[in-house]
């Protein structure tokens, strides 16, 4: 059998394994829509870390981070680290917000409909799922690409038996089912991760040999003080930060902790966990940075050029399927469940049942267009990029409005957009090179920071000058469970549907 025949069948068979755990265990669940989009309070501290590290480190962290390495070497790895935890520590603060201010909430865009008004949810909804949905058409072209590396299989196929391995589990299970996987994904993430470097070191000839070449032809990578990597690794911070603010799988996972305790040691020890992580992922672009690859298939590209044992190529992709299912089914869960609350605004005669079937058929149509996406082959890390910039001039106005009562709908909405307009002014092309001949033009780090940093002034100018007060309470009179608004719109027992 061929290397590509037996690694095709490493990944059915792990894809396989997956989905068939997730089906057991939502087998044994009563299933309500619910416990589908929210398992409100169920998870306790050590299971809520693991969704949450395995939720958050998708395959993309075989491709961006060991790219940043290899381009902006150590002093980008670390701006990286730093950039993947601080949006988990903020979380720590605002999650506890959230569950005070909105106990029977279920996501941002919800608490924003209620804070803001449907201007600015609008704009926000749009912002959530496009920044989840870049999120899954990278994840998918992420595996894709690595399967097509290791096995040379054509990108769609890949993309298509991933997703729907995950749609099997994800669409029966909803949330619960896609948390327990996690857990199981989280346990063979961080070993598998420890190998593929030790084992790629190794076949360098250890510490010395692998970066002996690096430090001749690029010392500036082996640099703390190298200046490029320095702002790459700070643009970085501020785009993660922003644009995890608007992942609702993240929101969705706040609510499934047990309490606000179990929010605030999950969450950081989920920032705790993810930087030796993130370390280690970028210290693999080092390592391909011996050879000379730096674009996104860098570590994949060295692992070729290393020609090591199949034994060792099997384990990296069942690495690598374990990421992406794992991120994929927060993805698919949290995306179809921004749109739930709509469903029941728009068609409040809906009963339960019909609420979870239309919940499980956008889970389906939102995956359809994302393998179409994958199987074009485009720049991770770009994909990223792109969503983070919206992301970036949304953040504030959203976050401020957790604690600020004189921020209005409309200063919210009009700082985010003029937010947006100035950071896509200094947007670079994909290849990187600037959109306008203008000063700083295709600047990353101006970007994003004028993206922030305007969005910010105009919402806090805003607020000061403002004579209205928002009355916070409104916000836990307003919001229900998905349950209770059922009845409160039909006046009906909602059946409980599997």
């Amino acid at each position: 059998m061929s290397t590509g025949a037996i690694a095709l069948l490493v990944t059915l068979i792990t894809a396989g394994v997956f989905s068939l755990l997730g089906l057991l265990h939502a087998s044994r669940q009563t299933m309500n829509i619910e416990e589908f989009m929210v398992s409100r309070n169920r998870f306790g501290t050590g299971m809520s870390l693991a969704t949450i590290v395995a939720s958050a480190m998708g395959v993309w962290i075989l491709f961006s981070p060991p790219q940043v390495g290899a381009t902006s070497g150590i002093a980008g790895i670390i701006g990286y680290c730093i950039g993947s935890a601080m949006p988990l520590v903020l979380f720590t603060q605002v999650g506890p917000r959230i569950r005070h201010l909105m106990p029977k909430g279920h996501s941002l865009n919800e608490f924003v409909l209620y804070r803001f008004g449907n201007a600015m949810y609008v704009l926000t909804l749009g912002i959530i799922v496009f920044y989840m949905f870049i999120y899954l058409a990278a994840e998918l072209t992420a595996i894709a690409k690595a399967v097509q590396i290791l096995a040379d299989v054509p990108l769609g196929w890949t993309a298509l038996l991933v997703i729907t391995a995950t749609f099997i589990y994800t669409t029966y299970g909803g949330l619960g089912a896609s948390i327990f996987t996690d857990a199981i994904q989280f346990a063979v993430m961080l070993p598998l991760l420890l190998i593929s470097f030790g084992v790629a070191l190794a076949a360098l000839g250890g510490w010395g040999n692998a970066f002996a070449p690096v430090q001749i032809q690029a010392p500036q990578l082996l640099d703390l003080g190298y200046g490029d990597g320095i702002k790459f690794g700070v643009t970085l911070m501020i785009a993660i930060v922003a644009a995890e603010m608007f992942n609702q799988s993240n929101w969705q996972r706040i609510y499934a902790c047990r309490n606000d305790q179990a929010v605030q040691r999950s969450f950081l020890g989920g920032a705790l966990a993810v930087l030796p992580i993130i370390l280690i992922s970028g210290g693999l672009g080092l390592l391909a940075a011996h050879f000379g690859f730096n674009d996104d298939r860098a570590f994949f590209s060295l692992l070729k050029q290393l020609a090591l044992p199949l034994w060792f190529t099997l384990v990296v992709l069942v690495l690598a399927l374990a990421l992406v299912m794992s991120t994929i089914s927060a993805l698919l869960n949290g995306i179809a469940s921004v749109f739930t609350i709509d469903l029941m605004r728009l068609f409040p005669q809906m009963q339960s049942s019909g609420l979870l079937r239309a919940s499980r058929v956008l889970t389906v149509a939102i995956g359809i267009p994302a393998i179409l996406i994958a199987a074009q082959g485009y720049d991770v890390l770009y994909l990223f990029l792109l969503a983070d910039l919206v992301c970036a001039g949304a953040f504030f106005p959203v976050l401020y409005g957790f604690y600020s009562r004189r921020l209005t709908g409309t200063a919210a909405l009009v700082s985010a957009l003029l937010g947006i307009a100035a950071g896509a002014l200094f947007f670079p092309k994909p290849d990187f090179s600037a959109w306008l001949n203008i000063p700083w033009g295709g600047d990353l780090l101006v970007s994003f920071a004028l993206a922030w940093v305007v969005s910010m002034v105009v919402a806090i100018a805003a607020s000061l000058t403002s004579q209205k007060s928002f009355d916070f309470q409104k916000l836990r009179m307003q919001s229900h469970s998905y349950l209770n608004l059922e009845e409160g719109l039909e006046e009906e027992t909602v059946g409980i549907v599997k």
